[in-house]
């Protein structure tokens, strides 16, 4: 598809939305031409007589991305005097008093300069599409919030940048940039994304074989999964259907689970792909009360309870002293259909003579889906050595 075709596209898309339409690509490595594709995008945009300027674009130092850029408007950086070292960061308030038509953002999991209005360049982002301009973004696979660990652990690398799984779901379009394992190897050899000095610790680390074909495998499948979830909503929109009830994803959570991220992320993930809501519910039982819990089970419970509002969850807490019955309730309630919990680590047969919520919710709650998840050890309201 050529760049006018694919700037036509956009602009379909763009003018059934009262608010701005945000379009992303998606790939899985640096180097595969996000950058690139962007810029020409924006120049055909151009030549549709579209108003569009340049929000942020990083061209890492790369001659054909930076000929690209001649001849767009480019909205001057914001200069911010960090530590004794001058950052330049996205200027929020001057393409919003610009106004144009589209902007282009690149690198959008970028965590910005203290000081700024936002935290996040995604929220940067989530600003101008308020105001009715329209974004066109980009994003590796890898800084997706709720792939983070997925990535991490194939990877070894860890990834300090991330954008919510909430964020994709704002895109009128999602484009993967796929390229070929091989052909991104020799273009980094050849010194077309990196600088030559920086190549051979790319190989050594981040661009392995290994990582890159499991990288690639996540871009395919997170596009493609978008691509169903933009297509089921289209259908029921056309059709007057509400939103399926059995989409709803419910992660019961403890106070003080030590791997509820993991827990966290594959509901937000269940959720994604059955296009639904979710929530993250907590019981308090009497002996968790916020006077009797300790301060370290305390400091878990709010720091996941961040990461599931950043991950796009609806947070709930209760109060019961029977953590199972009440979940239970809650999901019939709510609609919810699929309930996430993590595996108790007692021996089985404490499980069974004490009950444990895990083992109660699969037998009393026939008529839901329950996802017992293996992450050695805790969870849901007794999924950890309270259960």
């Amino acid at each position: 598809m050529t760049a006018s075709r694919r700037a036509e596209d956009f602009l379909e898309l763009v003018q059934r939305t009262r608010r701005g339409g945000l379009k992303l690509y998606i790939g899985f490595a640096a180097g595969v031409g996000k950058t690139y594709r962007m810029l020409e995008e924006a120049r055909a945009l151009g030549k549709h007589g579209v108003d569009v300027v340049l929000g942020f674009v990083e061209p890492h130092g790369r001659a054909e991305t930076a000929a690209l850029v001649a001849g767009l408007e480019v909205v001057p950086r914001r200069q911010v005097e960090y530590r004794g070292v001058t950052v330049e960061e996205m200027d929020l308030d001057a393409i919003l008093a610009r106004k144009p038509y589209v902007c282009i953002v690149d690198e959008i999991p970028h965590t910005n300069a203290p000081g700024s209005k936002n935290k996040k360049r995604y929220q940067d982002v989530l600003d101008l599409l308020a105001a009715g301009i329209n974004v066109i973004g980009a994003l590796n696979i890898q800084h997706l919030e709720s792939l983070k660990h997925v990535v991490e652990e194939a990877s070894k690398v860890a990834i300090r940048e991330t954008v919510p799984d909430r964020f994709v779901k704002e895109a009128v379009q999602v484009v993967n940039l796929d390229l070929a394992v091989e052909d991104l190897l020799d273009r980094l050899k050849a010194g077309k994304i990196y600088a030559p000095d920086k190549v051979g610790w790319a190989l050594e680390h981040f661009f392995q074989d290994r990582n890159l074909m499991t990288l690639r495998e996540l871009a395919l499948r997170e596009v493609a999964e978008s691509v169903e979830r933009q297509s089921e909503t289209k259908a029921r929109t056309a059709s007057g259907d509400v939103r399926a009830a059995h989409g709803r994803v419910m992660v019961c959570m403890s106070s003080y689970p030590p791997h509820a991220e993991t827990l966290l992320r594959k509901g937000s993930r269940m959720a994604g792909r059955l296009s639904g809501d979710w929530f993250v519910v907590y019981v308090e039982t009497p002996k968790e009360a916020p006077d009797r819990i300790d301060a370290e089970a305390q400091r878990h419970l709010l720091g996941n309870i961040a990461l599931a509002r950043e991950l796009g969850a609806e947070v709930v807490r209760l109060t019961a002293r029977d953590p199972a019955a009440a979940l239970i309730d809650f999901a019939r309630s709510h609609g919810v259909g699929h309930i996430v919990i993590g595996r108790s680590r007692q021996p089985w047969w404490r499980q069974r003579l004490g009950r444990s919520v895990p083992l109660r919710l699969l037998q009393e709650a026939e008529d839901l889906d329950v996802h017992v998840v293996s992450v050695g050890g805790g969870g849901a309201n007794g999924e950890d050595d309270r259960t």
